[in-house]
């Protein structure tokens, strides 16, 4: 189980162990799991793991089974059950959880928000890596790798600055490189500054944590 907040590298990690690794990746598409009709939701969770023993059985080498942003079907059980949708839901989890429990292969699983899994969910996974936000020398190094005009003064003002992820940097990063496009404007502190402060922004306009200037 990966955690951390978001943009911290988590997906792209289990990408660079596959690939490092020469594995296949079965990604698993949680949002087309549920099914309106009875019964059928369940025929579908079955099948990922169905699927995947086959998969197992005739490759060289274990491939991964991934449930990105897993908290969509690795939340918390319903204790009082009040609806179908909530009875499915439950039927689901519990077949996932049995097919954990008798589980051959590699299963990873991301997710953002580790208070919304069921603690029955977090048991099952042998390894549970935390995924911490970057440190100001390791920011220093994301931003000159995604923007290497900056040099290494400029880079250490916006890693100190803006305690961001490596997923935000690379956003800002991709913001730059198109209104240089749009504007011809080259890249400059400044420029990057105002796309920190962006950034910085959630989507009511309030300030996000920023260290200190």
């Amino acid at each position: 189980l990966f955690y951390g907040a978001p943009g911290t590298g988590k997906t792209e990690t289990v990408l660079q162990i596959a690939r490092q690794t020469g594995r296949d990746i079965m990604q698993v598409d949680i949002s087309g799991l549920r099914d309106k009709w009875v019964g059928e939701s369940e025929k579908n969770i079955k099948a990922i793991f169905t699927d995947y023993s086959q998969k197992l059985a005739s490759s060289k080498i274990a491939p991964i089974l991934f449930f990105n942003e897993a908290d969509g079907i690795f939340g918390k059980r319903h204790a009082d059950i009040n609806s179908e949708v909530e009875q499915m839901s439950n039927a689901m989890q519990n077949i996932i959880l049995q097919a954990m429990e008798d589980f051959e292969g590699i299963l990873i699983a991301t997710t953002n928000l580790t208070d919304n899994l069921d603690s029955a969910f977090e048991r099952r996974f042998l390894y549970k890596i935390e995924f911490k936000k970057p440190s100001v020398e390791v920011r220093k190094k994301i931003w000159l790798s995604m923007v290497p005009e900056l040099g290494e003064k400029n880079a250490e003002v916006l890693a100190s600055r803006y305690d961001f992820s490596g997923g935000q940097i690379e956003n800002i990063a991709r913001k730059s490189v198109v209104s240089k496009i749009i504007t011809g404007e080259d890249f400059t502190l400044n420029s990057l500054i105002r796309h920190c402060d962006t950034e910085a922004m959630d989507k009511y306009g309030s300030n996000r944590r920023r260290i200190g200037f």
